[in-house]
């Protein structure tokens, strides 16, 4: 994790040269303790530390990628009174879950382009297995992917 100080003052300086420049601007301030595989103490006081500190040097939105758990998702809302981001994923909460629970925003992060290489990745082994090309199947027609570009 990236020294706490420092992260602050980094907010501080952005949110004042957005200020200064007349510059509309959504900050979102993350901290991964929940993503680090062998973190050394209590994740969710670190967590609740941190975002608390990003939120009082200017973020408008904080982010604690990896927390899953409801109660405490209710709890950091509670606590830290601002927007709350979460990241979601296969085996997470539903949208309206992570809604009752006062989260405001959900990110997918990186998962959409995993998911189009998983595809890649099963397409290249149908077609070098057994010379077909049904993963191709429910792919939208050119004139529905031209409709989503209009």
């Amino acid at each position: 994790l990236l020294d706490m100080t420092l992260q602050v003052e980094r907010i501080t300086a952005i949110r004042q040269a957005a200020k200064e420049a007349g510059v509309p601007l959504v900050l979102n301030a993350r901290t991964d303790p929940y993503l680090l595989p062998a973190f050394p103490g209590d994740r969710y006081a670190e967590t609740a530390r941190r975002l608390a500190a990003y939120r009082d040097a200017g973020a408008d939105c904080v982010f604690a990628p990896g927390l899953s758990d409801l109660k405490a998702i209710s709890r950091l809302v509670a606590e830290l009174k601002c927007p709350l981001n979460i990241l979601a994923g296969p085996g997470s909460p539903s949208l309206q879950e992570f809604q009752q629970a006062g989260v405001a925003r959900v990110s997918l992060g990186s998962a959409p382009m995993r998911a189009t290489l998983g595809l890649l990745q099963r397409m290249a082994k149908e077609l070098a297995s057994t010379g077909t090309y049904q993963t191709l199947e429910g792919a939208p027609t050119h004139s529905e992917v031209n409709r989503l570009m209009e």
